[in-house]
């Protein structure tokens, strides 16, 4: 099933029903004035969230959700029936936005959150409402109000607690399947991971925790080049984030360097998550050079652990810091929110990484 995280739809909700004219009329009831009914008020299109879905996979089928309109009103009384709303199910994570301005209007990022995105009209008023000692015999309604319609545009942010980033080919999906179940598509060339793919990672004694990686980051990624800007926003709601770099090319430094830039570039929040740096593909790196690597990146003041996600070697270090971070909830809370300030901040963090270059 193709992935799509993201998509343009058209809301219309139902109209009022209209009010009624109307009189009683009974053989042994003199003068039984009016009594006309109200229209029943219009059906709203609402956004609900739902963790059974993972894609907007279902958007690419249809794109106009549209609620039906309430019932005119009736005689004796008789109020018209309010029109049903419709209910739209998007993943968790869902942001909707105006269309034409881009506005935020919702975030769905919790499980059964709900947005209405086009309120029914009112219905209209019978004629008994306008009765009154000098019109006794109001010969008036008033017609419902339309529903509101309008286009907007959904945007996925996946809910996941680890995001794995990195330069195509770094090794980012050999170490999803290593960490994970999951099979997403490994070869030798670069650009094998065309969507974002997810994987579950059992932690023993602990929960369970969501992996997310995405497309390669290559230079200008940020500005539309590759595949990075479109897949960007996936990572945003992360706790933690694992940059993968390759520790057998002499450029390790420089791959480092263009991956934090375009992370900075795209939104500086992101250089205030907890990051490891996974140094890969030791198993045929100099290890002088990883070591190198280590020192280099130590007096940085980033965490590394070397791995070999071909043969396996260095995972379970991994999934040792994973679960030691998750474990604090007082860590994830200020990962997850940004509102506490780290030691390093984006700006300082910059500044050492001009001094390298």
């Amino acid at each position: 099933m193709a992935f799509v995280d993201e998509a343009k739809f058209f809301v219309k909700a139902g109209d009022g029903g209209n009010g009624c004219v109307s009189f009683r009329r009974e053989k042994y009831v003199p003068r039984g004035g009016p009594n006309g009914g109200d229209g029943g008020h219009g059906g709203s299109v609402i956004i609900e969230s739902t963790s059974r879905l993972q894609s907007l996979i279902d958007f690419r089928y249809r794109s106009h959700f549209k609620a039906t309109n309430g019932n005119n009103g009736m005689g004796k009384d008789m109020h018209g029936h309010k029109g049903n709303d419709c209910l739209m199910s998007v993943p968790v994570g869902s942001v909707i936005k105006d269309s034409e301005t881009g506005e935020v209007l919702a975030d769905l990022c919790n499980e059964g959150d709900r947005f209405i995105a086009a309120r029914g009209g009112k219905g209209g008023l019978g004629n008994r409402h306008f009765a009154s000692g000098t019109n006794r015999t109001p010969r008036i309604a008033t017609k419902g109000i339309e529903g509101e319609e309008q286009w907007l545009r959904i945007e996925l942010k996946l809910i996941a607690d680890v995001g794995l980033v990195g330069l195509p080919n770094a090794g980012k999906s050999t170490l999803l399947s290593k960490l994970s179940a999951a099979n997403p598509k490994v070869a030798s060339y670069p650009f094998t991971t065309l969507e974002p793919q997810l994987g579950v990672l059992h932690l023993p004694h602990k929960e369970s925790c969501i992996i997310a990686d995405i497309p390669g980051l290559i230079e200008g990624a940020h500005e539309g080049v590759g595949l990075g800007c479109t897949f960007l926003r996936h990572i945003e709601r992360t706790r933690i984030l694992l940059h993968v770099l390759d520790a057998s090319s002499e450029e390790a430094m420089n791959d480092f360097l263009v991956v934090e830039k375009e992370l900075q570039s795209y939104k500086e929040e992101l250089l205030l998550k907890t990051r490891l740096l996974v140094l890969n593909k030791i198993d045929i790196a100099s290890p002088d050079l990883v070591q190198q690597l280590q020192s280099q990146f130590a007096d940085l003041g980033f965490e590394t652990v070397a791995i070999a996600g071909l043969t396996g070697e260095g995972i379970e270090n991994i999934k040792s810091w994973l679960a030691d971070i998750l474990a604090t909830s007082k860590m994830l809370n200020t990962v997850q929110s940004g509102a506490e300030e780290e030691e390093t901040s984006p700006i300082s963090v910059n500044k050492d990484l001009n001094d390298i270059e």
